[in-house]
């Protein structure tokens, strides 16, 4: 069926993005966020994550466009 391969592609495409994620975290050291006097540190999982996000936000793109 054809929603398996999707699934495969999708979640493909999301390991490969959250790859990438942790790839930025290493490579960068780490981050914060500084909020009115108080900084909040974002680790590795936020940039796992978000890689994630962006690895299905590609997946996404590339099904609307090319079907």
């Amino acid at each position: 069926m054809d929603i398996f391969a999707d699934i495969n592609e999708a979640s493909t495409y999301a390991l490969v993005g959250a790859a990438i994620g942790v790839y930025a975290y290493h490579s960068i050291g780490g981050a914060g966020l500084a909020i009115g006097g108080t900084a909040y540190p974002i680790g590795l999982c936020a940039f796992a994550g978000t890689g994630a996000v962006v690895g299905l936000a590609a997946f996404g793109t590339k099904k609307s466009v090319f079907g």
